[in-house]
């Protein structure tokens, strides 16, 4: 079952502009397959920025839209941060520079007006050890 539920999942990856839409168990099960039981803990790494703003009256709402339409079409977390005065939406759990880049280069093919806000930044991402 998790063989077949990678295979979809690598074979959806050759196709761009397939939308891939998942129950959050078969993250769980997927990770579980590659890293085995564990936990989710908290380490440096990276995730893809896609909103930054300081304007009080539109940031939390503008920000809290970005979340609500990303978590339907990436396969990816997405995580809504307020640090006064700044609300941010970052994407992803990345490991490595390049891991967040590759994804990057992905979401710009198919959302291109992120082109300008869209990028890398070093954060406290999480994982399963």
């Amino acid at each position: 079952m998790v063989l077949l539920i990678i295979l979809v999942v690598f074979i959806s990856s050759l196709f761009s502009g397939v939308q891939v839409i998942q129950d959050s168990a078969v993250s769980v099960l997927l990770n579980e397959a590659m890293y085995g039981k564990g936990e989710m803990v908290e380490i440096d790494g990276y995730r893809v920025q896609i909103y930054s703003s300081n304007e009080q009256q539109a940031a939390r709402s503008e920000a809290l839209e970005l979340e609500s339409q990303f978590k339907e079409k990436v396969q990816q977390p997405v995580y809504v941060t307020h640090t006064p005065p700044f609300w941010k939406v970052r994407l992803g759990n990345f490991r490595t520079y390049e891991e967040a880049n590759e994804f990057r280069a992905v979401l710009l093919e198919q959302y291109p007006e992120l082109r300008k806000t869209a990028y890398i930044v070093k954060d406290k991402i999480q994982v399963w050890q």
